[in-house]
C-alpha cells in the first residue's frame, strides 16, 4: 500500500509524542544491539535504538540497563526511537544508516573481509554509547544450514494462547522456562557432523524478547545464531503483521544470500511451519536438506488451538499430482531424541 493504514499513523504519531516529552526529561538514545550475519560481500546488521534515561552513578558497561538484560514485562514498555541515524562502524569503515517507524535498523553493509566464524562490529547513534554487535560470518565451503523455529520448538511457549502467552512473555524469567527434551542433543549432533552449518532462529515474536531468548538459547546449550524476530503492532496494511508473511520471507532472504547452502528446517505443527516449509521446498527445489516437525502432545495442541483436532498428515503437504514428496525427506516426533533418531541417516 503507498498510503500508511490509520493504525500506523495514529501509532507513529503517540511515539513522535512520547518521544518528546522524554527527551525533554532527559532520556538519550540507548542502542541494543542483535545477533547480525554476513556472507562472502555483505553484512547484515540487526539493532534497535530506544530512549533510556542516563544511567545512574552505579550504572557501568556491565549493568542491564547497558545491555537490555532486563526481564519479562519492562522489555515491552520501551520507548522506539524513529528515524535515528545509526553510526556502524564495520573493521574501520563507517557507514550510516536510520532506524525505522518502530525503532529498528536491518541494514547490509559490504563485508571487509571477515574469516569465517565470528566477527564485531560497532554501533552508535547520536547521544549513545558506542555498542558492540556480534556478527556470524557464514563459511562460503557451508553446504548445510540449520533454520529453526523458537516458539514450541526449541522452548514450551503453548502459543498463540493469549493469556498463556502473555505469562510466558511478560512475567515468567528465562530460567523457569522449559527446553524441548532432546533439540538442543540434535542440532548439537547436526553441527558435529557439520561444524561450518550457520544456525538460524526464526519466530514471530517480538524483538523486545530478544535478550529473554539470548540468554534461554546459552543457557540451554543451543547454539548461538541470528534471530529474525519482528515488532508487534500496526503495518502500513493493518491493524497486526502477518507471521505468516514473515517467515515466508526470512526463508526467502536465506536463500538468496546463502545460494550454495541446502537447509534443515526445524519447527512444530501447532501453527503453519509444515506449510511454510512446503511452499519454501516447492519454491526453492533443492535447497531443502530435510524437514523435522516437532508433534505437538494433545495437551499442548489444546492449549495452542482449543482443541485437539486432527492434524493433517505433514507429508501431505509436501506432496505433489504424483503423490510423492518431491524428493524432501520428512521427519516427525514429539522431541528432539527422535527426530534425532529419524535425521540421523538423512543427514
Amino acid at each position: 500500500m503507498s498510503r500508511p493504514h490509520i493504525a500506523a499513523l495514529a501509532e507513529d504519531a503517540w511515539n513522535v509524542a512520547i518521544g518528546q516529552v522524554l527527551r525533554a526529561w532527559g532520556f538519550r538514545h540507548r542502542v541494543v544491539p542483535h545477533v547480525g550475519y554476513a556472507g562472502e560481500d555483505f553484512v547484515r546488521v540487526f539493532a534497535r535504538v530506544l530512549l533510556a534515561p542516563e544511567p545512574g552513578p552505579d550504572a557501568g558497561p556491565g549493568t542491564p540497563d547497558s545491555r537490555d538484560e532486563r526481564r519479562g514485562w519492562r522489555n515491552f514498555v520501551t520507548a522506539e526511537a524513529l528515524d535515528v541515524e545509526v553510526r556502524i562502524d564495520v573493521a574501520g569503515h563507517e557507514y550510516r544508516a536510520r532506524t525505522d517507524r518502530s525503532g529498528n535498523l536491518d541494514v547490509r553493509v559490504p563485508n571487509p573481509g571477515f574469516a569465517p566464524g565470528w566477527a564485531e562490529i560497532g554501533l552508535t547513534a547520536e547521544g549513545s554509547e558506542r555498542v558492540v554487535a556480534r556478527v556470524l560470518v557464514v563459511d562460503p565451503a557451508a553446504d548445510l544450514g540449520i533454520v529453526s523455529d523458537i516458539d514450541d520448538t526449541v522452548i514450551k511457549t503453548w502459543l498463540p494462547r493469549p493469556l498463556v502467552a502473555a505469562y510466558n512473555s511478560f512475567v515468567a524469567p528465562e530460567q523457569a522456562r522449559t527446553a524441548i527434551p532432546g533439540m538442543a542433543s540434535l542440532y548439537a549432533e547436526v553441527l558435529g557432523r557439520h561444524p561450518q552449518a550457520p544456525t538460524f532462529y526464526i519466530s514471530t515474536g517480538a524483538w523486545n524478547a530478544a535478550g529473554q531468548l539470548r540468554r534461554f538459547l546459552r543457557a540451554k546449550g543451543f547454539p548461538a545464531g541470528p534471530m529474525f524476530l519482528t515488532d508487534w503492532g500496526p503495518t502500513n496494511t493493518g491493524w497486526f503483521r502477518s507471521g505468516l508473511e514473515h517467515k515466508h520471507a526470512c526463508l526467502r532472504d536465506l536463500a538468496t544470500d546463502f545460494p550454495g547452502i541446502s537447509w534443515l528446517l526445524v519447527g512444530d505443527d501447532g501453527q503453519r511451519d509444515p506449510r511454510i516449509y512446503a511452499d519454501f521446498a516447492r519454491e526453492h527445489p533443492g535447497r531443502v536438506a530435510a524437514v523435522a516437525i516437532r508433534e505437538l502432545g494433545v495437551g499442548e495442541q489444546v492449549l495452542a488451538h482449543g482443541t485437539p483436532g486432527e492434524r493433517r498428515d505433514v507429508e501431505s503437504l509436501y506432496a505433489g499430482h504424483d503423490g510423492d514428496t518431491g524428493g524432501v525427506p520428512v521427519v516427525r516426533g514429539p522431541d528432539g531424541m527422535v527426530l534425532a533418531d529419524r535425521l540421523r541417516s538423512l543427514l
